[in-house]
């Protein structure tokens, strides 16, 4: 049976217990981060940690643990549950409330839960065929850079894709693609690697960092700039990008084909740095 942590002890899954009166159930009031590990180790930890530091004291939330104390729960959740390559879902919240109220009580205690999921391999297909994706308005909040756990706008945009008969929905605001419901954008023109700059209306994502320094570390021309939704139309190649799913290449958007409607080029050179690169984490080469 799957271990899990929760507010310091690690316990089987079934036996964990939240309050009802927790923040995070009445409110969606806490944050999250996803990391995987493969072959046993944390990739990008302390980026991931990172970012979970910015969300809670942009929500003013204090940090429960160092990012010592972290990595050594998080190690050991992994350890618990070891056999596969894992994605590690671990949530803060404000906490527990005597009653319901829309302000902060005083001296709460966090909330802290952990969590981990085999990673299934991805599907060769994939790299052969790329994926289908909509695009449609961006009507999330205005603070899309904190990984907040309301998450309901981006779970009504995934569904309408998946509805649609689509992997991902690509989001557009005033005029500008700024990432899928649940991952980052990338287009390529003319041999040129183009991904929105970070900002209040995108997630400063993990694997779009890393992306970037595997291409400024291999020669790969890139920029990060504004992506206009005529650029992304005309793309020659689309990609989404996320610590779970890896780098994806849409070669459908709104049922017309991206590029010759393959795979392009670009994408198949990435695709391969990308695996030499996560090979060397599950061999402890990198981090």
């Amino acid at each position: 049976m799957p271990t899990v942590f929760l507010n310091g002890e690690f316990l089987p899954h079934d036996q964990a217990r939240v309050s009802v009166m927790d923040r995070g159930f009445l409110f969606g009031d806490g944050v999250y981060e996803v990391i995987p590990a493969y072959g046993g180790h944390l990739f990008r930890l302390q980026p991931h940690l990172q970012r979970l530091d910015n969300s809670l004291q942009a929500v003013r939330i204090p940090n429960p643990y160092t990012e010592p104390q972290w990595q050594g729960i998080l190690e050991e959740l992994v350890g618990e549950n070891a056999g596969t390559d894992q994605s590690v879902y671990l949530q803060v919240t404000r906490g527990v409330m005597e009653r319901r109220d829309h302000a902060f009580p005083a001296d709460l205690k966090p909330t802290v839960f952990a969590m981990s999921n085999p990673i299934p391999e991805p599907d060769p297909a994939l790299a052969e065929h790329g994926i289908t994706a909509i695009s449609l308005d961006d009507i999330r909040w205005q603070s899309c850079h904190i990984k907040a756990i309301t998450l309901l706008p981006n779970v009504l945009l995934r569904q309408q894709a998946v509805e649609a008969g689509a992997a991902e929905a690509i989001l557009l605001r005033d005029g500008e693609a700024t990432e899928g419901a649940a991952s980052n954008l990338f287009i390529v023109r003319d041999g040129l690697l183009i991904t929105p700059p970070k900002g209040p209306l995108l997630l400063p994502g993990i694997t779009r960092d890393l992306v970037i320094e595997l291409a400024a570390r291999h020669g790969i021309p890139y920029r990060e700039g504004a992506i206009s939704e005529a650029e992304l139309r005309g793309a020659d190649e689309v990609w989404l990008t996320s610590s779970t799913k890896e780098i994806m290449p849409v070669t459908t958007l709104d049922g017309v084909p991206v590029g010759d409607g393959r795979p392009g080029p670009l994408y198949r050179q990435m695709h391969g740095i990308y695996r030499e690169y996560k090979q060397a984490v599950r061999e402890g080469r990198a981090g």
